[in-house]
């Protein structure tokens, strides 16, 4: 993955928003995963269609954090929900 890449969120895919939370469901399989704010607002960010880098920027310019550490994290979300089959890595 790098910073160039999009992430897709496969049809079957649903995202609720639960309180402060958002609640992710993998229809087919019923996987389910739950994100904290911070991973709720890299998930609004990635279905808006932007790439790594353009969440990376945006999430630099609304969180006091340093670009190393965010990045890693970012990448660190986006890998983990791949796993999960609840996005894809579209390589750019």
């Amino acid at each position: 993955m790098n910073l160039t890449d999009r992430v897709a969120i496969p049809a079957q895919v649903m995202a609720r928003q639960v309180g402060k939370e958002t609640v992710i469901l993998d229809l087919a399989s019923g996987t389910y995963f739950g994100l904290d704010t911070v991973g709720a607002r890299i998930w609004t960010l990635l279905s808006e269609g932007k790439t790594v880098g353009e969440i990376c920027r945006t999430m630099l310019d609304e969180y006091e954090v340093e670009p190393a550490p965010l990045e890693k994290d970012v990448f660190s979300l986006l890998q983990t929900l791949e796993r999960q089959g609840l996005v894809k890595i579209e390589e750019a």
